[in-house]
């Protein structure tokens, strides 16, 4: 995950350039082409090979490609003139020749990297609950959502930068759903009440009395639901992607259609890396993914839920609905929302925001529903999370 040549570092788990010790920003796809080249050094990646890895096969200009080129050496401190480090071969793409050393972690973790410990508690119908809490500081709920499971999640790399970031300001306390990761395969419901119950039983087994939530997704009206009620417990929310009313209670016929849409690709794609339907679910959710993004998706899709679990979950909640308990929430409140998400449209954050007393709207220039870590939004929802937090 970390790889180090002349003065620079390429980390890809906290998806950082180092040179000279100092972290150099990339855009995206110059990150993920400085990445490719890296990780086959010596080898000739051609031009077909880039715009496969880092274009997703899309038609792209010759420009565009010396663009991005130009950008990585640049960055590494070579030329076009020098090629010290990247030589190009002539009509046939570029070869990576520096010398680079591979490290199994990133320094942080060689310094002793935090570990994890994974506990379980039963939710109020005895479904069982797997939670942990990392990270230092004041509590943090991270509400449960679907494609969790507490073991990938901690090594993902669209996941952990972000519980890195938030562990390192607060006590994460987190856990997988029913049906979900380390949780309860066959839970006798997927209703809102239950998926709300099992966030309380988490809070209570962790000692939790007072804390703020931080929700993404159909996390979002699970959290809402549980600060109406409990409005004594939640201190505020942090409400990413998230929706007021699930896709069957908007009753449109164009939410129908993708509702439907939805289902048969989980249907037909779960856990079928390189299938039509996998790949649709990746456009879907987050189409600005890396490679290595697109690799963990596929492996987390069986590790978090069967196929049958996954359609069942999607079904439940498309029918929430918490458009009757937002007036209800006390608790100081931001909503966050990518301009252009394809699974949550972000009308429904404007109508959270327009339902819950006080609460803050933050639209994001972003198509991503996954927060992605190369995603120029992915810092701007972190400071505005912590920010608002920390005020």
């Amino acid at each position: 995950m970390l790889y180090r040549f002349d003065d620079c570092e390429l980390d890809l788990r906290q998806h950082e350039f180092r040179r000279g010790g100092e972290v150099v920003p990339l855009e995206p796809q110059v990150f993920d082409l400085l990445a490719l080249f890296v990780t086959r050094a010596g080898d000739l990646v051609d031009r077909d090979s880039m715009i496969e890895e880092i274009w997703g096969g899309r038609i792209v200009s010759e420009a565009a490609i010396s663009s991005r080129i130009n950008a990585v050496r640049r960055a590494i401190g070579d030329d076009g003139r020098a090629q010290h480090l990247l030589k190009t071969v002539p009509r046939r793409g570029f070869r990576f020749v520096g010398e680079v050393s591979e490290a199994a972690d990133a320094p942080r973790a060689q310094q002793g990297e935090e570990t994890q410990k994974i506990r379980m508690t039963r939710s109020r119908d005895g479904a069982r609950i797997a939670f942990t809490t990392t990270g230092s500081g004041p509590p943090l709920m991270r509400a449960g959502h679907f494609l969790t499971n507490l073991e990938l999640d901690w090594k993902s790399p669209i996941w952990r930068p972000l519980l890195s970031r938030l562990g390192e300001r607060f006590s994460v306390t987190r856990y997988d759903q029913r049906s979900t990761g380390l949780s309860d395969p066959a839970p006798k419901s997927l209703a809102l009440d239950r998926l709300a119950e099992d966030l309380e039983a988490v809070a209570d087994a962790a000692g939790l009395d007072r804390f703020p939530i931080f929700a993404t997704s159909q996390g979002v009206p699970v959290a809402v639901a549980f600060a109406a009620r409990h409005p004594e417990r939640v201190s505020g929310l942090v409400l990413y992607g998230g929706y007021a009313q699930g896709r069957s209670v908007r009753g449109t016929e164009e939410e129908t259609r993708n509702a439907e849409a939805i289902t048969t690709i989980l249907r037909q794609g779960w856990g079928r890396s390189g299938s039509a339907f996998a790949t649709a679910f990746v456009a879907l959710y987050m189409p600005d993914a890396t490679h290595e993004q697109l690799q963990h998706v596929s492996e987390m899709q069986l590790a978090s839920a069967t196929p049958e679990n996954a359609v069942a979950l999607r079904l439940a909640i498309d029918s929430f609905d918490v458009t009757e308990l937002m007036g209800s929430v006390r608790a100081p409140t931001l909503i966050l929302h990518a301009r252009e998400d394809a699974v949550h449209p972000a009308a429904q954050s404007g109508v959270l925001a327009a339902g819950i007393p006080g609460a803050q709207l933050h639209v994001m220039e972003s198509r991503n529903h996954i927060p992605l870590p190369q995603d120029p939004c992915w810092s701007e929802l972190i400071e505005a999370a912590v920010g608002f937090l920390d005020a």
